[in-house]
């Protein structure tokens, strides 16, 4: 089975001292993050910030899965557009509230993930890795030939911003509280759900499936609760991106964003808490920094993460303690 570096410090159980330490990094990084609209020069900089936020969702949700429960996957751009127009076909179709697609891009996202999990994660390594593989391909065919409900090639048009008390959150200063919130719930639950008894399961079953088996964890079952959650996570971040940006197309959920959400796991570091942060700012800010190669952005992110990973095997997350290891070493 493949897996993923999985840091001891973050795999035991920790005593309440440490879940306090963990849970007020979280407050203090998401307060810092609070500032952002503030601080950035204009409302374009503030849409990268919000689209960092749901890139962060995206990440983590993937990091969860991969770093910390050890299965590939690169059918969660799939999950992402599951959920974006699973919430943006009941606005535009059928008139139901984008607070009410949130929770149904969930569902969908979560259902499609039990749909392809229950076969696929009896398989293992690179033959998980080409299941879900060819199921985001199919995903891409649904949304691009589905053109009566998703618009097709041309994408998903007319879908309506989120609304608080009949005030429309159509701008990016307006609509950034609720990315910025709800990126905090997920990092929440999946702070909280990493120290629960799913949460040690899904790391023992990572780390050494038979010994899990041996011990009575049911491994399939926890990979498929974990690849489920997964997905249902990632179908949030769907639902908002496309009540953010009111529009949905189909190669924003194609197979190369998949891979590029794998690639910006192993940059912030797989397995670490805060590891998805970093790789979510390196997703959304490269690609600025590349707008004139943008035909090579994929062979630079890829040759970016050769660098990363040879250099800090754990990730940009992986650095403080490196640069620790190093100072010590020097020392003695």
């Amino acid at each position: 089975m493949a897996t993923f570096d999985v840091h001891p410090a973050e795999m035991q159980s920790a005593a309440p001292a440490r879940r306090l330490s963990q849970h007020g990094r979280l407050v203090l990084v998401w307060l810092v993050l609070a500032t952002a609209p503030f601080l950035l020069p204009n409302a374009y900089w503030v849409s990268l910030a919000n689209l960092a936020l749901i890139n962060l969702i995206l990440i983590a949700s993937l990091n969860l899965l991969m770093g910390y429960g050890g299965q590939i996957s690169l059918a969660h751009a799939g999950f992402f557009g599951l959920g974006a127009y699973a919430s943006g076909i009941l606005n535009v179709k059928y008139g139901i509230s984008p607070w009410m697609g949130l929770p149904a891009a969930a569902l969908v996202a979560g259902l499609g993930a039990l749909l392809i999990g229950i076969p696929a994660l009896r398989l293992r390594g690179h033959y998980l890795a080409m299941a879900t593989l060819g199921w985001n391909a199919i995903l891409v065919v649904f949304f691009t030939q589905l053109v009566d409900l998703t618009g097709g090639p041309n994408g998903l048009l007319g879908v309506a911003p989120f609304s608080l008390f009949g005030h429309a959150l159509d701008t990016e200063m307006k609509v950034f509280p609720l990315v910025w919130a709800v990126a905090f719930l997920v990092m929440l639950a999946i702070l909280h759900l990493l120290r629960s008894r799913v949460g040690r399961a899904v790391r023992a079953v990572a780390t050494n499936e038979l010994g899990a088996e041996a011990v009575g964890i049911d491994s399939f079952r926890t990979k498929l609760v974990v690849f489920v959650l997964s997905a249902a996570m990632a179908g949030v971040a769907g639902s908002l991106y496309v009540h953010v940006n009111q529009y949905a197309s189909p190669e924003t959920f194609g197979i190369a964003p998949s891979i590029m959400l794998l690639v910006m796991v192993a940059i912030g570091g797989a397995g670490t808490f805060f590891g998805p942060v970093l790789g979510a700012i390196v997703y959304t800010a490269v690609p600025q920094v590349l707008l004139d190669y943008e035909d090579a952005e994929l062979m630079l992110f890829g040759l970016g993460m050769l660098v990363v990973l040879i250099l800090f095997p754990g990730g940009l997350a992986g650095i403080p303690a490196a640069i620790a290891r190093a100072l010590r070493r020097k020392a003695s």
